[in-house]
């Protein structure tokens, strides 16, 4: 196997190339070209250091005009976030996804929209952007322009888009829809993991076995990593009354999506078991409220049984309005905010670290994975301050990261799911993860199962071909 040149793909070959999730886990978007037929896995959002996110202002390399189909892993949106700007810029075709996917994709585009469009409006009045005038990457408009694109599908059913065109989608068990997705075009099969969940996930269903596929497409967030398998109740316990003790508040900058549901149900253990005390404890992301609103419609999804999917979503108090959520910040009580987003990349939680960080008798705690460049990567180091709308604010406040709560299966959970394929795969391609996290899965994947594995750079492309399957 080689790199290739921009040429067509030959009958029985497929082209791939990585346009994003190389050496780091965001911008997830993988090329598919063969005979007849374009077709891009996952279009995300590069998140974290400045020289990545000035990715997303570039046009990708390919006309958007000549591509055919967008297939989504899951809802995150460095999986999920381009999609508005590749539909503005020309992509006409269908978005596939799975039902609970389509459903939170709903929520999460326009409402990143949405924050882009308040940032740089607030940017243009404060004057603090190197750009005159801040402008956003994308619209409200522009992602509700995107939606009617969407098409979703059943999980476990082959679903034919052309007569040498299949896909299938297993569950990853990483958030609710979220989906291992088999792609097979002119004969040649890819499976891209998209995220993997864990196999004892206290809210979401283990990963479906893999299944059979000539190149497996692999992410490997926590791939140089064992994850603490700590009691996440006890330690969510300890940090709550630890907090409230000293009279402070605990503000959780959390994804919207899934740790945001797994926080209110454990939350909700807790209040019930009387081990934390009964401090109010608040939701303040309409986007998580929505997305609560998708968990408890897709009972499939995920493992609560109905009661306790009702008993999470009744927990906290819900906060709507920009008012009630500024009045939250004069309020000297001792309490729980639960807010966007989750490495405090935007959103109200930005407005509450200004005001709590600096207090040394709170709690700002987060919940997985922290990318290089964000802020959350920055306050879990020791940042002694964070620029916040273009000012430095001081971080005095107890600083936690609980990565037992982390939606990503680790290295070794990586490697026993790849082992256990009914055929080892001709190549393995590692994406989805910071560089030593990507080189370390790599090297075990080629020790253990024994496969060749290789670690894709931005821009490469790759040829491929079906294995022998008599």
């Amino acid at each position: 196997m080689s790199n290739h040149t921009n040429v067509p793909a030959r009958k029985g070959s497929l082209l791939i190339r990585f346009l994003g999730a190389t050496n780091t886990v965001t911008g997830s978007k993988f090329l598919l070209e063969g005979s007849r037929h374009r077709l891009l896995v996952d279009c995300g959002l590069f998140q974290g250091y400045k020289q990545l996110r000035l990715k997303n202002w570039q046009p990708l390399p390919l006309a958007l005009s000549e591509l055919d189909h967008i297939v989504l892993t899951h809802a995150h949106l460095d999986h999920s976030g381009y999609l508005p700007v590749v539909v503005r810029d020309g992509f006409a075709g269908p978005i596939h996804a799975t039902r609970a996917t389509a459903a939170l994709c709903r929520y999460l585009l326009p409402d990143a929209g949405f924050i882009q469009e308040k940032d740089a409006v607030f940017a243009n009045r404060h004057g603090y952007s190197r750009h005159q005038p801040a402008r956003p990457l994308y619209t409200r408009d522009d992602a509700l322009a995107c939606l009617p694109q969407f098409e979703s599908h059943d999980f476990h059913r082959t679903i034919e888009l052309a007569p040498d065109l299949r896909i299938r989608f297993s569950r990853a068990g990483h958030i609710p829809g979220a989906a291992c997705v088999r792609v097979e075009i002119d004969g040649v099969s890819v499976l891209f993991t998209g995220d993997l969940g864990q196999p004892d996930s206290a809210i979401m269903p283990a990963p479906d076995p893999a299944p059979t596929a000539d190149y497996v497409v692999v992410e490997s967030t926590y791939g140089n990593r064992s994850r603490n398998r700590d009691d996440p109740e006890q330690a969510l316990a300890e940090v709550v009354g630890r907090t409230v003790a000293r009279g402070g508040s605990l503000i959780v900058p959390a994804f919207a999506v899934g740790r945001t549901q797994l926080l209110l149900h454990l939350l909700n253990r807790l209040r019930a078991a009387r081990r934390i005390p009964a401090v109010p404890i608040f939701l303040d992301s309409p986007l998580a409220i929505n997305a609560t609103g998708v968990f408890a419609d897709h009972p499939d999804d995920h493992r609560l049984t109905p009661a306790e999917a009702e008993a999470a979503c009744a927990l906290p108090r819900y906060v709507r309005d920009v008012d009630e959520s500024r009045a939250l910040d004069h309020d000297p009580m001792p309490k729980i905010i639960i807010a966007g987003s989750g490495m405090a990349t935007g959103g109200r939680v930005l407005h509450h670290l200004k005001v709590y960080a600096p207090d040394t008798r709170n709690t700002i705690l987060f919940t997985g994975f922290q990318a290089g460049g964000t802020r959350g990567a920055a306050m879990v180091a020791g940042a002694e301050s964070i620029k916040i709308h273009g000012q430095y604010w001081p971080v005095k406040a107890e600083v936690l990261n609980l990565e037992m709560l982390s939606a990503h299966a680790d290295g070794d959970e990586i490697i026993e799911w790849l082992a256990a394929m009914p055929k080892p795969p001709r190549q393995v391609f590692v994406v989805h993860g910071e560089a030593d996290a990507a080189d370390t899965l790599r090297r075990r994947i080629e020790e253990r199962p024994g496969w060749p594995a290789e670690v894709p750079e931005y821009g490469q492309r790759f040829e491929l071909s079906a294995l022998d399957h008599d």
